[in-house]
C-alpha cells in the first residue's frame, strides 16, 4: 500500500522552488555564531540584518552529511522508536498550555500531576511509541520547567519520551539527566531517550533559543526533528504548492543549521504545514488539505532520504466525536500509506487549544484500526487451507473448525472502544456512545496500569538535578 499526490516532476518543482527561496530570499537568523558558520561555509550573510542566503551546493552538502536513521530508547531499552528504517511511530503531544479534564468541561492551566498522568497513560497504550508530556505545567517557573517535566516523565514510563526543550541553559541539566539515566555520556549518546524539536517560525525565520540549545544537545548527538508550521494564506502563499515549497525551504535551512553545529547529526523531516481558515481565523488541523500536505511532505522528505514527521491523525474537534474520528482516521490512514515515520502530536483537543486524555484514547483506537489496515497479509498454506476447504465442502461452515479458533484473533481487528453489539444488547447496556467508552477506558487504565519503578538512587539523582536547575535557572 503506497499513496502519492506528487509526480516526480512536481517533487523536482518544489525542490527547485525551495532552493531558489533560500538563495534569493534567504532566512532570518538572529544567532551571531551561526551566522559566522554559514559565512564560513559559503553562504551570503548580512550580519547587520541577520539575513542568510543559502546556496544550493551548501544545502546539498548538508543534506548528504545528515544522519538519516536513528533510534530513541526508553528507560527500558527494549522499548524503542526506530526512524528511517520503514517503521511507523506514534507520539502524544509534547506539551499544551491548557488542559481539559473531561469531555466538554472548561479548560484550565495544567500542572505537573497532569504530566505524570499523561505519561502513565501513554505507557499503558501499546501503540504509543513515544510518550509525550501533553501538559506544560503552569505552576512551575518557565526557566527550569522542562527539567522537572523530564524527570516526572522518566518516573512514569519506560518508553522514549518527548517534551519541549526551552533553551541552552536548561538543556545542560537535561543532558545531565540523560547521562544519569544511562550511566555515562557514551551510553547517553548511544541510547537517546528524547530529542529537541527545532521549529522555524514561518515564513523563513529561526528563533535564537531553538537554534542555540542545539549546541548543547549536539554534545550527545541527539536527533533533531525540524518542523515549521507554515500556514497557507498567512505565513505562506495561498496555494498548496507554494506552502509546501516554503515549508520545504525552512526544513532544508534547519538541516543546514544542524550540520553546521555537528556534521552527521541525525535529523527528521518535519513536514507539518497547515492551511488557515479565513472564517474562524485559526489554523486548520485536519481538513482535506492536511491529508494532501501529509502525503506530499512525506514524498518530499523521502525524496531526500530522510525520516519524516507529519501532522496527521489530528482533529479540529474539541471532543472525541464523529468529526474527530473522521478527521483523525482519514488523515492518519493516508499519511501511514504514504510511508511517514511518525505521526502526531496526538492528544490535542482542537487546534492547540488544550490537551485531552480522552482524545488520546480515541486516537489510539484509530491507530489500531489503521495499523490493522496496513498489516502484511499471510498467503501461506495455513492461511489458504485447501484440505480444510475440501473437508468442509460446499454448503458447510468453518465456524467450528480448529483453524478458525486458532487464527481469528490474528486475522480480525478486535476493537477496544468501537461498538459492534446487537442493537438490543447495546440498548440494554445503557446505549453508551464512543465518547463515554473513551472516558471509561481512560479511567480504568489510570486506575490499573502500573509502571516499572525507577531505582531509588536514580530517582534521588533526578531530584538533585531538578533542584540544581531550580537554583540555577
Amino acid at each position: 500500500m503506497h499513496v502519492t499526490v506528487l509526480s516526480p516532476e512536481q517533487i523536482n518543482r518544489i525542490d527547485e522552488a525551495s532552493l531558489s527561496i533560500l538563495q534569493r530570499t534567504g532566512i532570518l537568523l538572529p544567532h551571531p555564531d551561526m551566522l559566522s558558520r554559514f559565512a564560513d561555509a559559503g553562504a551570503q550573510v548580512d550580519f547587520a540584518a541577520q539575513r542568510v542566503r543559502i546556496p544550493a551546493d551548501l544545502v546539498k552538502r548538508c543534506r548528504q552529511s545528515a544522519g538519516k536513521t536513528y533510534t530513541l530508547y526508553g528507560r527500558d531499552l527494549a522499548k524503542k522508536a526506530e526512524f528511517g528504517v520503514g517503521k511507523r511511530n506514534y507520539n502524544s503531544i509534547g506539551g499544551e498550555a491548557m488542559w481539559v479534564d473531561g469531555i466538554a468541561q472548561p479548560r484550565r492551566f495544567p500542572c505537573l500531576q497532569d504530566v505524570a498522568n499523561a505519561t502513565r497513560l501513554a505507557d499503558a497504550l501499546p501503540q504509543i511509541t513515544i510518550a509525550g508530556a501533553m501538559a506544560d505545567p503552569h505552576e512551575l517557573p518557565v526557566g527550569w520547567r522542562c527539567v522537572a517535566v523530564m524527570a516526572e516523565m522518566l518516573r512514569n514510563t519506560t518508553k522514549p519520551i518527548t517534551f519541549f526543550y526551552r533553551d541552552r541553559k536548561s538543556a545542560e541539566f537535561l543532558n545531565e539527566m540523560v547521562i544519569a539515566l544511562r550511566g555515562d555520556a557514551q551510553r547517553a549518546e548511544q541510547y537517546p531517550v528524547c530529542y529537541p524539536f527545532l521549529e522555524p517560525i514561518s515564513p523563513l525565520r529561526f528563533p535564537f533559543d531553538g537554534v542555540d540549545l542545539l549546541y548543547e544537545t549536539a554534545k550527545l548527538n541527539l536527533p533533531v526533528p525540524i518542523g515549521p508550521m507554515a500556514q497557507m494564506g498567512v505565513s505562506a502563499p495561498m496555494s498548496l504548492a507554494a506552502t509546501a515549497a516554503i515549508e520545504n525551504a525552512e526544513i532544508l535551512a534547519g538541516l543546514c543549521i544542524t550540520q553546521l553545529i555537528r556534521t552527521g547529526m541525525p535529523v527528521c523531516y518535519g513536514g507539518i504545514c497547515h492551511a488557515f481558515d479565513m472564517r474562524t481565523t485559526q489554523m486548520i488541523f485536519s481538513g482535506p488539505e492536511q491529508a494532501i500536505f501529509g502525503v506530499a511532505m512525506t514524498q518530499m522528505g523521502k525524496h531526500y532520504g530522510l525520516p519524516v514527521y507529519i501532522n496527521v491523525g489530528l482533529t479540529d474537534s474539541k471532543r472525541p466525536d464523529a468529526q474527530a474520528g473522521l478527521e483523525a482516521g482519514v488523515t492518519l490512514a493516508l499519511g501511514a500509506a504514504a510511508g511517514a515515520d511518525i505521526f502526531g502530536h496526538l492528544g490535542i483537543c482542537g487546534v492547540d487549544q488544550a490537551a485531552s486524555l480522552d482524545m488520546l484514547i480515541l486516537q489510539h483506537e484509530i491507530i489500531r484500526y489503521v495499523e490493522s489496515c496496513m498489516r502484511n497479509l499471510d498467503y501461506s498454506d495455513d492461511a489458504i487451507p485447501l484440505d480444510l476447504i475440501d473437508e468442509v465442502g460446499p454448503g458447510g461452515t468453518f465456524i467450528d473448525s480448529e483453524h478458525t479458533a486458532r487464527r481469528f484473533r490474528e486475522e480480525l481487528f478486535i476493537p477496544e472502544i468501537f461498538d459492534r453489539q446487537f442493537f438490543q444488547a447495546w440498548l440494554d447496556g445503557g446505549a453508551v456512545d464512543t465518547e463515554q467508552r473513551c472516558v471509561e477506558l481512560r479511567l480504568r487504565l489510570l486506575r490499573e496500569h502500573e509502571v516499572d519503578h525507577i531505582p531509588t538512587e536514580l530517582d534521588r539523582e533526578f531530584t538533585r538535578i531538578v533542584q540544581a536547575a531550580q537554583r540555577s535557572l
